[in-house]
């Protein structure tokens, strides 16, 4: 199943509080148990102004709809080619 990789600006999301984190998770959560076990959550990166997150769906569009769902911006959805860290050099 493809990986992707969603950009989300949202402004100032650096200084989000852990209840503002906490209430975002749980409204992404509902939303994907509403959306069913065809697309999954597996991590989020909160930096500057952007939220980065990493999903595994079938398509692009089941990761907007879930966007859509949630009331949070999807401004970029890339699909992960490869994955490569240290160990890609041994």
């Amino acid at each position: 199943m493809p990986k992707y990789l969603i950009e989300r600006e949202i402004p100032n999301a650096a200084s989000l509080t852990s209840e503002q984190l906490h209430g975002i998770s749980q409204t992404s959560c509902g939303v994907l148990r509403n959306l069913g076990s065809e697309i999954q959550w597996l991590h989020s990166y909160v930096a500057g102004d952007k939220i980065y997150c990493v999903y595994i769906a079938p398509n692009k569009d089941l990761v907007y709809e879930h966007a859509k769902q949630g009331g949070f911006p999807a401004n970029l959805v890339t699909e992960i080619a490869t994955i490569i860290d240290p160990t890609t050099a041994e």
